[in-house]
């Protein structure tokens, strides 16, 4: 039998707010470079581009998400076509793992700089 969340009473008035039944917030990508990663594809191989923001080797995964954010996984493809792409840094873009230029908002540029190794 499922079993609803219990319901808390807030103060002498008759306001009521149900209580979560998720735990924690899905975990948010940190920005590992406020610029994308000017990289050389080959077409047909496969790679995993970072969605986490956390490898050590970007933009491609390490496998660090596994610990540091693990509700996040890498984004596996594989281009059409030989040739240099940039890759987002910011991991904000809308087009991963391609940049769009995300990085160029305020939000992105105003953020703490990523962590350095």
């Amino acid at each position: 039998m499922l079993r609803l969340p219990a319901l808390v009473r807030l103060g002498g008035c008759r306001r009521y707010r149900v209580r979560s039944l998720c735990s924690a917030p899905p975990p948010q990508p940190v920005i590992a470079a406020k610029e994308p990663f000017p990289v050389e594809l080959q077409a047909g191989k496969s790679y995993a581009w970072c969605s986490c923001g956390h490898s050590k080797r970007q933009p491609f995964c390490d496998g660090a998400h596994k610990k540091e954010a693990p509700g996040l996984a890498p984004l596996r493809f594989s281009p059409a076509r030989d040739g240099p792409a940039l890759l987002c840094g910011c991991k904000r873009t809308g087009s991963p793992p391609y940049c769009d230029g995300t990085h160029k908002q305020p939000e992105v540029q105003r953020a703490p700089p990523p962590p350095r190794a």
